[in-house]
């Protein structure tokens, strides 16, 4: 039986997937949420954070296992899926991308954002003072984040969440078609997210296209606003013995 590897996206750690990990684990699964370095309970300066370095983190991670993983990413963690995908292509049974960037090769987070212009973040990201990171208006936080999450899950995340660090957003996307190309990939669509609107995660999948999608009538975070259909969409994903609807 596969494990799941969870990968957060941006300014968020491990602790958003805690709704979700105790559902995949009670289907028999093993699960690993990882804190990236400077994120969550990592004190990782932003400086010293890269995308090479938060992919070389993820491969330890998935080489470590038995056999091949379910590697999920939610957001910004797409890009560690991809960037993972083309070093181990052969350590990973399906990538699943959750409302997640799925960039084309040469591509950056910043390019990709600023030219739609229809993300939420980009009006209301407050880069730092050294230019190493970047936070999110309070203010903005519900309607960008977590417009149909519960209260309590909100104030969990402004509890929690840290400063992005920019090195690994700011760097282009390296995918070929021999390797991140030879893994198969699916796509959990959010029908209400305002931080990568619909449109956007459709002209993402058009580019690359997935073997399967799934859609979720909810926003930007299912982890907390539909944990249990988030969970039955993964267990449903091909390599896991379960066949949810």
């Amino acid at each position: 039986m596969s494990t799941f590897v969870l990968v957060h996206g941006a300014w968020h750690g491990a602790w958003c997937w805690y709704k979700v990990v105790p559902l995949l684990r009670r289907a028999g699964y093993d699960v690993i949420a990882p804190d990236l370095p400077s994120l969550g309970r990592d004190s990782t300066p932003v400086d010293q954070v890269s995308l090479n370095s938060w992919t070389e983190y993820l491969c330890r991670i998935v080489e470590a296992q038995t056999e091949p993983v379910l590697l999920v990413g939610h957001s910004r963690g797409g890009i560690l899926l991809s960037a993972v995908a083309e070093r181990l292509p052969k350590r990973i049974s399906h990538l699943v991308y959750v409302t997640a960037l799925l960039l084309q090769d040469g591509e950056t987070i910043g390019q990709l954002l600023v030219e739609d212009g229809t993300s939420l973040i980009i009006p209301n990201r407050v880069p730092s003072s050294d230019g190493f990171s970047s936070t999110v208006k309070d203010e903005a936080l519900r309607e960008t984040f977590y417009a149909n999450c519960p209260e309590e899950d909100i104030t969990l995340a402004r509890m929690l969440l840290k400063p992005e660090p920019r090195g690994p957003g700011a760097t282009p996307m390296h995918i070929t078609a021999a390797n991140f190309g030879s893994v198969p990939r699916a796509y959990i669509e959010c029908l209400r997210d305002q931080a990568i609107p619909l449109p956007l995660q459709r002209r993402m999948q058009a580019a690359l296209p997935c073997g399967r999608v799934w859609s979720i009538d909810t926003d930007h975070s299912p982890f907390f606003s539909a944990p249990q259909r988030l969970a039955e969409v993964l267990l449903s994903i091909p390599g896991c013995s379960a066949n949810a609807a």
